[in-house]
């Protein structure tokens, strides 16, 4: 099912998974992981794509259990930036002979022990679906960010930037993780003002230690709000404190969000069925009044 025929009739409620690194850990390692999100009921689980292009095969295995072992969607991340068209097309086969139809399409940064020529075929995520769309029958989504593009100039840059997605064929957004959600809603304000009509998710990631946090700061360049940051310089060396700290504020952020009206909730999980666990008990009557 394609989620933009989901989202014509609700607000999605959702997780995101990663294939784990091939040298440590096998795909089936996270099939349990996949198993213990059904039971929270997501309407789809994105699955993420190395920027570099490789083991792409190990997307589409994970991809190909949440549509045969679950009741959501699978929405397969496309990184184009490493690759040239001809890897598209190969890809794109795969996906329609796996009847995976929902493809979150993305630029991708070039990886830090990335060799060679990166930005081969494609320099922006909408070219890919542009592309894409002249040759498939995909759902499309696209990534936005709360707080900017970081090569962009300006807000107003990087929306324009968001409109050329729409009209190359996004059916909804995404964004990249955020901890202030006034930045979010200052977003849509002026996303709806640019004419992007399409439904704009917020993607939430809890940050319950203090290495993603460090990796947070580092990498999404996500401003970390004082009363959170106060938090961490307090309690980074206590592990379960700081689970119960990243826990508590995503809880927070999604309640507001949900009633300040989002077109639904997208959560990072980092692979651990523990914390969307520890996210959905706190709040299911809330999830099952607004997301069902």
């Amino acid at each position: 099912m394609r989620i933009s025929d989901i989202l014509k009739s609700k607000k999605t409620f959702s997780f995101e998974v990663f294939p784990p690194n091939p040298n440590t850990s096998k795909v089936d390692d996270i099939f349990g992981t996949i198993d213990a999100l059904q039971q929270f009921n997501p309407d789809f689980i994105s699955v993420t794509f190395k920027s570099s292009g490789d083991y792409s095969q190990n997307t589409i295995d994970l991809a190909s259990y949440v549509k045969n072992h679950t009741t959501a969607e699978p929405l397969v991340h496309l990184t184009c930036g490493a690759l040239d068209r001809s890897d598209v097309d190969r890809l794109a086969e795969n996906l329609e002979r796996e009847n995976l139809e929902n493809v979150l399409a993305l630029r991708g940064d070039r990886p830090v022990d990335f060799t060679g020529d990166y930005l081969k075929s494609f320099q922006h995520a909408s070219e890919l679906m542009e592309y894409l769309r002249q040759k498939h029958n995909f759902c499309l989504a696209g990534a936005c960010y709360p707080e900017g593009h970081i090569e962009c100039q300006s807000l107003y840059e990087d929306l324009a930037n968001l409109k050329i997605k729409q009209e190359m064929g996004a059916q909804f957004f995404i964004t990249q993780v955020f901890y202030d959600n006034n930045y979010f809603y200052r977003l849509v304000r002026a996303a709806r003002k640019m004419g992007i009509t399409i439904p704009i998710i917020p993607g939430i990631m809890p940050l319950t230690n203090a290495n993603l946090f460090n990796k947070i700061m580092n990498m999404a360049g996500a401003t970390i709000p004082f009363e959170l940051r106060v938090l961490f310089d307090r309690f980074r060396d206590d592990k379960k404190a700081m689970f119960e700290i990243g826990v508590a504020y995503s809880v927070n952020q999604i309640l507001e969000l949900l009633a300040n009206d989002a077109d639904g909730i997208h959560i990072y999980t980092m692979n651990s069925a523990r914390v969307a666990s520890e996210i959905y008990s706190r709040i299911n009557n809330v999830i099952e009044k607004e997301l069902r």
